[in-house]
């Protein structure tokens, strides 16, 4: 396998620690390619101007994180920025006490590009744009050269600059983001990091002063709890603006949404999501893609799911006519269901590859092994209710660590034998059907 060794140390150790890799995922993808198609066609239509939202909805282990950091993967590929941010007890869509801003700050944080895929991109993506600008200033009015020390040059780009944030005037907050980021360029300009500071710090939602942000920036309004919805909006305009196909927002563990123990709460939560879905129907976005990934119970739970809110249930219900083998993708709930068993068996094949490449040394487990491996953690106590992909992907990890570094291991403590899993199947593993199922996917 040809693999860079940035991309192998990233899908060892993020899968070791039972986390989906933020890089490399192209060289562990099992059966999720008519997902990936329907991204790409999604992704596409973003760029030309629509917005959309997806729910991917399955139980734990499905796959939905893999989902999307794979969405993460394609949109970069597609020049797009992308964020993400995980709801929790302090981090929700519609709350109080700064519990609704801290999704927007947590999403500024983690805002990446494909040159900076683990976050902290905002300031890489300003001080890129005001490059651009000086460059094309410089090319226009013949400077020759970046001259920080002629006013005129100043003038001139931040002429153009004003040019660029004045078309979101008309976007509510427009007009405090725009005086914002010209405030940043002039302390990237006269190297006043303090003014930079405080620039991304009104950027990132982190204000709980309007006297204080008003003090150090000029501004009328801060990023709060009420209004953070409107500059994610606006932010999707920007990054367009400076030359991006658009934003990416990914919410995870929509679960903690469903916990929420307070119903008016928990249903003014489910009323914003309403409001970004009913924005992306009627056109009221323009180069945003919102996914959220939540369980089957966060959904169709009718007493505090999705399903409790009417408005919302009309609009997420399933294709009727949709089967398990003609899947309605442009549907905006997607439902996943956990890897098969062939397809476990793929993956940890790939994961071979991967450590054995990232190790260089030549692979040692047979197919026969991999097959008795996943039937010996399926065996186990409580699997058929607790098993995940996952945990199968950690344990396989474990077992490849150990045997590349002592080759003397009694292997069959990992794997069993052969004779002992043929007398419990009462069958050669060729005659069983999941291991002639696995047989047929490693060809």
């Amino acid at each position: 396998m040809n693999i860079k060794r940035k991309d192998s140390t990233a899908i060892l150790q993020s899968l070791a620690g039972g986390v989906v890799p933020s890089r490399g995922l192209e060289y562990i993808m099992v059966g999720r390619a008519e997902e990936a198609r329907q991204i790409l066609t999604d992704l596409e239509h973003v760029k030309k101007g629509a917005s959309i939202i997806k729910l991917f909805i399955g139980p734990f282990g499905s796959g939905k994180s893999f989902i999307q950091a794979l969405i993460q993967q394609i949109a970069f590929k597609e020049k797009f920025v992308v964020t993400k941010a995980d709801f929790t007890p302090e981090r929700r869509l519609y709350g109080t006490d700064g519990k609704a801003v801290a999704i927007y700050t947590e999403l500024m944080k983690n805002m990446s590009i494909s040159t900076m895929p683990e976050g902290n991109a905002l300031p890489t993506i300003l001080d890129k744009w005001i490059s651009e600008v000086q460059a094309k200033v410089v090319e226009e009015h013949d400077y020759g050269s970046v001259a920080f020390d002629d006013p005129n040059f100043i003038r001139d780009v931040e002429k153009e600059i004003t040019k660029t944030v004045s078309r979101m005037d008309e976007l509510t907050g427009g007009y405090d983001f725009a005086r914002v980021l010209t405030q940043y360029f002039h302390g990237f300009v006269h190297d006043q990091t303090q003014l930079q500071r405080a620039a991304l710090r009104w950027l990132r939602g982190e204000y709980t002063s309007k006297t204080e942000a008003r003090a150090d920036l000029g501004v009328r309004e801060i990023i709060h709890d009420s209004n953070y919805y409107e500059y994610i909006k606006v932010m999707s305009q920007f990054v367009k603006q400076v030359g991006y196909a658009g934003l990416v927002v990914n919410f995870d563990e929509a679960i903690n949404l469903y916990k929420i123990t307070h119903a008016l709460t928990r249903e003014k939560n489910y009323e914003t999501i309403l409001k970004i879905f009913n924005d992306t129907l009627q056109g009221n976005l323009d180069g945003l893609y919102i996914t959220l990934g939540g369980t089957p119970e966060f959904l169709e739970d009718e007493r505090r799911g999705l399903f409790s809110y009417g408005a919302l249930k009309r609009r997420l219900e399933s294709n009727p006519y949709e089967t398990k083998q003609f899947r309605d993708l442009t549907q905006p709930v997607i439902k996943l269901t956990p890897l098969k068993n062939e397809e476990t068996f793929v993956l940890l094949q790939k994961i071979q590859d991967v450590h054995a490449a990232h190790h260089d040394y030549p692979k040692t487990i047979s197919n026969e092994e991999i097959i008795r491996f996943i039937q010996t953690m399926q065996a186990r106590p409580g699997a058929e209710d607790h098993l995940t992909v996952g945990d199968i992907v950690r344990r396989f990890i474990d077992v490849l660590n150990v045997l590349y570094q002592h080759p003397d291991y009694d292997r069959t403590g990992i794997f069993g034998s052969s004779s002992s899993h043929t007398s419990n199947e009462q069958a050669p593993p060729a005659a069983n059907p999941l291991a002639s199922r696995f047989q047929r996917a490693s060809l």
